[in-house]
């Protein structure tokens, strides 16, 4: 090792694919500003469209963009629309494998993967073959939400598991066992527990004092590419509630289509206030009455870190069984109010918000420092690797 990279500050090589919402491209934004602040050079390598609404930190690779067809994960397309063909897999497997050879990072961290995005076999592999030859060899994590789309499928377990053991020296769940321990969505996990190691929620820093929201009914769609039935639902509800009388603030999501958002501005009326984007939403979650949302990672941790009242709605299209499962354990902690989305209607959901308005506000105490925890588990394991004391897979 030379004296130069002993000195230089220790290098970390994220790749992060986002497909239909932004809350995997928020989560690694947050995780890639707590390496930097602990002194770690980051270099993300993002797959999805640009969000301009979150902004990635570090230095940044943008990949030939992809993202899902509709809201079944049915296909994987291009920027253009196009379904991505060998040549364009190729393309950007080049360019990724680039960028990998010229960071030589001390840690390869891998979103999600192989946990999901077998999509994206066709540049992983290669990647994790790349890392694997590298001397001194990189550690590698992956970096994984606290639930996983539930797949009854043993054969895509037991090669999951062989991956993890094959490439992995660390699976970093971003959860709390006292929550959701992550065996409760991978069948797994005995074979994989040594690796496994949870780092807290991964949540936006508290907000500054401030008035923003105060006394107001926040309905959030996350990224919005499927919010629209929960946002016209709670148009509708609204005067059915006993919250008919204070402000209803509607955030699409920068993702819902412009002329969905026309079509809730004119039914709006008065007291109802529709917004694309707040950058803001912790504040206002702080300050509600009363969050009204789907069951997305990123927006139940800021409900349940401001301690904020909740009703969930939460996405269960082609076969998601992520957020109906955080939802029903919110739920029977008595943390939340769900209304599934097959029952979703203005009756029903001005009835889940009258119960839980008559309920007090949230209180559980977890770990939610997950940002920084991740990064000191990534500087130890950059320490490690630049030592030379990982060793090879059988």
């Amino acid at each position: 090792m030379t004296p130069d990279r002993m000195t230089m500050a220790r290098r970390v090589f994220f790749h992060v694919q986002h497909l239909l919402g932004i809350g995997h491209l928020r989560r690694a934004a947050m995780l890639s500003r707590a390496m930097i602040e602990s002194g770690l050079e980051v270099t993300v390598a993002s797959g999805g469209a640009p969000v301009i609404e979150a902004p990635m930190p570090g230095r940044l690779v943008q990949l030939p963009p992809a993202r899902a067809a509709d809201e079944t994960f049915s296909a994987i397309l291009t920027e253009e629309g196009r379904p991505i063909d060998d040549a364009w897999q190729a393309h950007r497997r080049d360019i990724l494998l680039r960028a990998f050879a010229q960071c030589a990072p001390e840690v390869l961290l891998i979103e999600l993967f192989p946990f999901g995005r077998r999509a994206f076999r066709f540049e992983l592999l290669p990647l994790l073959e790349a890392a694997a030859a590298q001397r001194p060899r990189p550690g590698i994590a992956c970096s994984v939400r606290d639930i996983l789309v539930a797949k009854n499928n043993p054969a895509r377990t037991a090669e999951t598991v062989a991956l993890l053991r094959r490439y992995f020296d660390a699976v970093l769940v971003h959860g709390d066992a006292a929550l959701v321990p992550f065996s409760a969505s991978f069948a797994g996990h005995g074979a994989i527990a040594d690796l496994v190691s949870y780092t807290g929620y991964v949540v936006e820093p508290a907000p500054a004092a401030g008035t923003a929201g105060r006394g107001e009914v926040i309905v959030s769609a996350g990224g919005g590419s499927v919010g629209l039935p929960l946002l016209r639902a709670a148009l509708a509800a609204r005067p059915l509630s006993q919250a008919a009388g204070l402000t209803w603030r509607l955030i699409t999501g920068p993702n819902l289509p412009a002329a969905a958002v026309a079509e809730l501005n004119g039914a709006a009326g008065s007291g109802v206030v529709v917004e694309r984007f707040r950058a803001d939403f912790r504040g206002l979650i702080a300050n509600c009455t009363l969050s009204v949302s789907q069951a997305g990672y990123n927006t139940v941790m800021d409900v349940l870190a401001a301690h904020a009242r909740a009703v969930l709605v939460p996405f269960a299209s082609g076969g998601e069984t992520e957020q109906p499962l955080r939802a029903r354990i919110l739920t029977e902690r008595g943390l939340a109010q769900t209304v599934m989305p097959n029952e979703l209607s203005p009756p029903t959901l001005a009835a889940a918000i009258d119960r839980a308005l008559a309920r007090p506000p949230s209180r559980l105490d977890l770990a939610l420092d997950g940002a920084m925890t991740t990064a000191r588990q990534i500087a130890d394991l950059a320490a490690v690797a630049a030592a030379g004391r990982i060793g090879l897979r059988p």
